[in-house]
């Protein structure tokens, strides 16, 4: 077997309940949400177990609530004994990378979301900005539909999350056209998200703003762990790096394919996503496919998953 990453859900993973199979199962993950109530002052641990989706879907709640999950199920896979080479978050689910990496506290990590789920809500009022994904179309074709639509306000390239699937952000007009001119391009499909804010454009530069201002209050521990950021899609060397790299993340592209790669290139073969959602696991098996390289994925958002994991360790060990 090869290296081993951790990688973690952003936004949009979230589904009410989630966690709480591992809360009623787990002493280290009951304390996880625990200190996450702590720490923010609410009962994120009601949001994530009982809702209402309307109350769990709310950026701000979001954030924290994904965050904690993740970390309560991450905590409960390495009481096993599994430990990881690298680890990834798509977005939001940087952070959670950055904790396993004890480059941020949990503690202060969990607030820290919860202020840049509301920044990022704050600077562009509900209905004026949305997101769509576009699948099927090469990335020339996208840029060529996101140029026809400037005339209608900002449109850019949000997220290359795999071969085959790219999200793009902005303004509601310009992105509506431009996800037509994809579609007259040959989209096999283009989809709105149900998002409430344009993520990772440029409308968003205020929000990172606002954040870099909260990063300077946190305090950033030497990296124990090799993290690969969305922006860059390289491995982070030294602490310094975090802090600009969460700020450029808020209105720049997540570049998760290449990010990927940069893990399949150094070595990886085995990826473990934690956290609520599968999407991640379909998207590093379609970019494997695409560089030709076996790997063996898994998706830890529910008890059965762990044990998938602890099953595979297992025998590895033997063998």
């Amino acid at each position: 077997m090869g290296k081993v990453a951790f990688i973690f859900p952003g936004q949009g993973a979230q589904f009410v309940g989630m966690g709480k199979d591992f809360y009623d199962n787990f002493a280290v993950s009951r304390e996880v949400f625990e200190e996450a109530n702590e720490s923010l002052g609410m009962d994120i641990r009601k949001v994530c177990f009982e809702g209402p989706d309307e109350e769990l879907v709310k950026t701000e709640n979001t954030q924290p609530a994904i965050l904690t999950t993740s970390i309560a199920m991450l905590r409960a896979l390495k009481e096993k004994g599994i430990d990881c080479d690298y680890t990834a978050g798509l977005s939001l689910g940087e952070y959670s990378a950055l904790v396993e990496a004890n480059a941020l506290e949990f503690k202060e990590a969990v607030p820290l979301v919860k202020k840049r789920g509301k920044y990022m809500q704050e600077v562009v009022p509900i209905g004026k900005g949305g997101m769509a994904a576009i699948l099927g179309l090469e990335k020339e074709k996208v840029l060529e539909g996101i140029n026809s639509a400037l005339s209608y306000g900002v449109v850019e390239i949000a997220n290359y999350n795999s071969p085959g699937q790219i999200v793009i952000s902005g303004e509601t007009e310009a992105v509506k056209q431009a996800t037509l001119s994809a579609k007259e391009r040959g989209a096999k499909k283009a989809v709105f998200l149900p998002v409430s804010a344009p993520f990772h454009s440029s409308l968003l530069k205020p929000a990172g703003e606002r954040l870099s201002e909260e990063l300077n209050k946190v305090k950033i521990n030497d990296l124990k762990k090799i993290v690969v950021t969305n922006v860059d899609a390289k491995p982070i060397t030294n602490k310094e790096e975090v802090k600009s790299s969460l700020v450029r993340q808020v209105s720049s592209s997540v570049l998760w394919c290449d990010s990927v790669n940069t893990m399949l290139n150094d070595g990886v073969d085995t990826f473990i996503e934690i956290g609520p959602g599968k999407s991640l696991t379909g998207f590093v098996k379609r970019i494997a496919k695409s560089q030709g390289k076996e790997v063996n994925t898994f998706n830890i958002s529910d008890i059965s998953g762990l044990e998938k994991v602890v099953d595979f360790f297992n025998k590895e060990e033997r063998n």
